[in-house]
């Protein structure tokens, strides 16, 4: 996919030489050595400050014998968050041009995320959205303005196509007020018909134009993305089991889960990373499912830094749940987490029933770990570890098959 518009050539000329303002036009697709930006790496970081705050919440949701509605919050609130960093993300693929106003619009974006981030514990514990809903806003209107500068630097479809793109940003904008001005037994409903509309915009908006995003540079703004997920996680889980030996001397209860969490995210890292998804990333209707089905990777992700802290307070007697609920915490996600990432990764590079079938094993056998007591988090996690050996020996195997039938096929 290309866009209408010649993208303009990256300029020799050093920083210091450059405008300041230049237009906003596309990238190319097929742009050599394409990476990450250092202002994309701290929009990251900042955003996983709101992924952190949600899991806070979570945590103590579930401590306190919430479950179902900690859930629910902590879903609302992160796609709030995924869904803002992931069309910054997407947009900055096709069209980063690192002009001054597109460095200030992004920081802008920036702010929006840390207004969201204090207000994540009042929209948890009291319902109130209001801070919430003004970081979302302030981050989507930032995204508005990048897009009309798009429309303003363009013609023809590409000119349509980004105005559809703000106009449905916008009009989403007016449908969120409904979170704080409809009564609260219509909060779900409200949330699920908004969710909707959002998903749908880059659908409607491309069909006019697809963007000139770029397939590596997309699949590392990801991968980068799951990497800070999990280094959060094992952050959260490191505090959770240190308060613990320094406030109830309790290492021989906390090993254990410390252990087991431990695989559980080299696990995830490792199951993650052992594809290269950008080859599989070739058209929109294969990248839109790739990309929305990330919201469960991230969420899941971070929702088993959040489960080791449950599992921590339980096991020290903060907790007002059981061992097995606590157990789930952890199980649960981290079953999630190996389906979600098989189907949007594992799947399209696995040969055989046999590979197929080692992800979906492994997120049975992680649920099945929940039933043991309080050894269910260390053996979740070797089920995991087993499960990256497993998937490794297979792939050796084929590789080595595959090796020595092109050495017996006959030379031409």
């Amino acid at each position: 996919m290309t866009s209408s518009s010649t993208p303009a050539p990256d300029s020799p000329r050093p920083p210091a030489h450059r405008s300041p303002l230049r237009r906003l036009t596309a990238r190319g697709r097929g742009e050599a050595h394409r990476s990450a930006t250092p202002l994309e790496l701290f929009f990251d970081l900042c955003f996983v400050v709101a992924i952190a705050q949600a899991g806070i919440q979570l945590v103590h949701a579930v401590a306190e014998g919430h479950a179902g509605e900690g859930i629910l919050n902590y879903a609302m609130v992160f796609f709030a968050i995924w869904w803002a960093w992931m069309n910054f993300t997407w947009f900055a693929s096709a069209y980063d041009n690192d002009d001054v106003l597109y460095r200030v619009v992004t920081l802008i974006q920036i702010a929006g995320v840390l207004v969201l981030a204090a207000g994540v514990s009042r929209a948890f514990e009291d319902h109130e959205y209001q801070a919430v809903l003004v970081g979302y806003v302030i981050m989507r209107l930032a995204l508005v303005s990048q897009w009309l500068r798009v429309a303003g630097s363009s013609e023809g479809r590409e000119r349509r196509m980004a105005l559809r793109y703000a106009g449905g940003v916008l009009l989403c904008q007016i449908g969120w007020v409904g979170l704080v001005v409809l009564p609260e037994d219509t909060l779900v409903a409200v949330f699920v018909v908004m969710a909707v509309l959002e998903m749908c915009v880059p659908v409607y908006a491309e069909k006019v134009q697809p963007t000139s995003w770029h397939p590596h540079h997309i699949a590392e703004r990801y991968g980068l993305f799951t990497i800070i997920v999990l280094g959060e996680t094992i952050a959260a889980a490191t505090v959770a089991v240190k308060t613990g030996i320094d406030e109830e001397d309790a290492l021989g209860e906390l090993l254990p889960i410390a252990a087991g969490g431990l695989l559980i995210i080299f696990a995830a890292w490792w199951i993650y990373f052992v594809v290269p998804i950008h080859g599989h990333l070739r058209s929109n209707r294969q990248a839109f499912l790739w990309g929305y089905g990330h919201y469960v990777v991230f969420a899941s992700a971070a929702a088993i830094g959040a489960g080791l802290e449950v599992a921590v307070e339980q096991s020290v007697g903060k907790a007002h749940i059981s061992t097995l609920s606590a157990s789930a915490a952890v199980t649960l996600p981290t079953a999630l987490y190996l389906l979600t990432v098989w189907a949007l990764h594992s799947r399209h590079f696995k040969v055989g029933i046999a590979q197929q079938l080692v992800l979906p094993t492994a997120a049975l056998l992680v649920i099945c770990c929940t039933f043991l007591g309080e050894w269910a988090v260390l053996a979740a996690g070797l089920v995991c570890a087993l499960t990256v050996a497993t998937g490794e020996t297979l792939t050796a195997r084929t590789t080595a098959r595959e090796r020595e039938t092109a050495a017996r096929a006959p030379v031409a």
